[in-house]
């Protein structure tokens, strides 16, 4: 870091690589490939960018401007033909070097501190309670896409993730008052979480573990797993775009609709921070209607006396007046 200090020519791809390469060494650690793998795809676009808009190889730090990255997001949109999280993602990662770099003292101040975007979040896929247990019932001939389903079901039962699952361990599986918990830390956080084993998820356990292994799920890559994915939606006519993590979008759905509440949702999912869960803090159409249902039902019983005793009492003041009259 000290040779780019000295430098007044520090050039926006030169920060990228020094950020990423700071990076690099907390994979495996408190860091993801995956993660690391979006930071490099986002250098790769700012280095097109570049040659593409800008006909240059690289920028210096200190001659970007506000409109460097509004035109960044320009290319993002026209000519990748990205759509809104992936568009914010990739901005947010090169205001991020930049911002890293003016706290490292590289510029004297950082040009895209103004800049926002918004983020347009797509509607999060997740599957509907009968979907899920169509997909259990479901015979597959091929063992692979079997343990493809299993992982799958296990991570819509737990709301582990597919890293956290594929590291699991026996020495993460505990017996409390009866009951089966697993008790570890979330490898992309390092929040500790606990997840009680309901009895399907207890028959996929039971169904990988071996005794000769400390390991219970074989170390399979995700792209894989999501490629079979793919086919088994398609096979139980699942007509969704459903990936992998769309099994942690289920479990919180189904938890929160089943009215587990959300602290004890955040908690489970290993969340640093709730308003992450609030994300899932959606309620389904059944779910609404069961909802006003108990409230129909809870009031209907004390409005409708209410509204009985009211007309009885007006009736009777009617019929005294009535027979005011006629005295």
């Amino acid at each position: 870091m000290k040779q780019f200090q000295k430098s007044k020519n520090i050039t926006l791809l030169q920060a990228f690589d020094l950020d990423n390469q700071q990076f690099s060494v907390r994979v495996g650690k408190d860091r993801s490939w995956h993660s690391y793998n979006i930071k490099v795809r986002a250098r790769k676009y700012v280095s097109d960018f570049l040659l593409s808009w800008e006909h240059r190889q690289d920028i210096p730090l200190s001659s970007l401007q506000l409109d460097f990255i509004q035109r960044f997001s320009t290319y993002l949109s026209v000519e990748r033909g990205l759509r809104g999280g992936t568009i914010w993602l990739n901005c947010m990662m090169l205001k991020g070097v930049v911002q890293r770099a003016h706290k490292r003292g590289l510029i004297k101040s950082s040009p895209f501190a103004e800049f926002h975007i918004a983020k347009n979040i797509r509607e999060r896929q997740y599957l509907s309670e009968e979907e899920l247990h169509q997909l259990m019932k479901f015979h597959f001939a091929d063992p692979m896409q079997a343990y493809t389903r299993d992982l799958f079901v296990f991570s819509a039962l737990t709301g582990m993730s597919f890293v956290d699952i594929r590291e699991l361990r026996k020495s993460g599986i505990h017996k409390i008052e009866g009951h089966e918990w697993i008790i570890t830390t979330r490898r992309k956080t390092g929040v500790p979480f606990k997840v009680r084993l309901l009895p399907q998820a207890q028959v996929i356990l039971q169904r990988y573990l071996s005794p000769d292994k400390e390991e219970i799920f074989d170390r399979l890559g995700y792209h894989a797993v999501a490629k079979r994915l793919c086919r088994i939606m398609e096979d139980n006519g699942i007509n969704k775009h459903v990936t992998f993590h769309c099994a942690r979008h289920t479990f919180a759905i189904m938890a929160l609709n089943h009215g587990i509440p959300i602290e004890s949702v955040s908690r489970i999912l290993g969340h640093s921070n709730i308003t992450t869960t609030q994300i899932y803090a959606r309620v389904t159409m059944e779910k609404l209607n069961d909802d006003f249902l108990r409230l129909e039902q809870g009031l209907s019983s004390k409005f409708s006396k209410s509204i009985g005793k009211r007309l009885h009492i007006i009736i009777k003041k009617s019929i005294l007046s009535f027979l005011h009259l006629l005295a």
